[in-house]
């Protein structure tokens, strides 16, 4: 039996999401000269669901690589990775303002899928869970987004929002998971700390 993991993950949102659940953690995060953006890059034809997938492993592989060199002892490893998507195109982080601005402009009056992958690597293996959920956003002004932009919220974050902050007056309904779309899906994320004897 394990009594804490690592969490190899910059957000907030997931270490409030673990605590929620009342996981105990260390963070294990990316030594300054990991290049961690380029585990990020798109490849060619790939779907949003087997882009998350392959991000998230290759995320918990780097973790591992870390655990070891660092001589750290032998508890699980979480990583989750999270990808919005409109009519099968990948929303990633917006690369500025005008970028989030046209991001949340095409996601206004639509319905867009989220796509939260989880890998939980111990000495059982490596499990992995895929949380889609769909989220529809009523129609949005040109000033709204302005101001929602403004406020600095949509900067880091996929499909430049983040559900848990401001953006929610633009959410009409969601199917899914709260949590995951918030970036780590408790339902999920639990199923496979029990599959990796982790005590909670």
């Amino acid at each position: 039996m394990h009594h804490y993991l690592y969490l190899a993950s910059q957000s907030p949102r997931r270490r409030e999401l673990l605590t929620q659940l009342g996981v105990r953690y260390e963070l294990l995060l990316a030594d300054d000269d990991e290049d961690t953006e380029a585990l990020e890059t798109v490849l060619p034809g790939e779907t949003p669901d087997d882009y998350v997938q392959r991000v998230c492993a290759l995320k918990a592989e780097a973790a591992l690589r870390r655990r070891e060199r660092r001589a750290l002892p032998d508890a699980p490893v979480l990583t989750s990775d999270t990808t919005v998507c409109l009519g099968g195109r990948i929303l990633g982080k917006p690369d500025d303002a005008a970028d989030a601005q046209a991001m949340l402009a095409e996601l206004a009056g639509t319905t867009h899928r989220v796509l939260t992958a989880v890998t939980v690597v111990s000495t059982l293996g490596m499990h992995h869970a895929l949380s889609v959920s769909e989220v529809t956003f009523r129609p949005m002004r040109p000033d709204e987004i302005d101001r929602y932009v403004v406020s600095g919220e949509p900067l880091g974050k996929a499909g430049a929002y983040g559900i848990q902050g401001r953006a929610a007056e633009f959410v009409e309904r969601i199917a899914g998971s709260y949590s995951g779309i918030m970036g780590l899906p408790l339902f999920e994320t639990a199923a496979l700390l029990r599959q990796a004897r982790l005590q909670f």
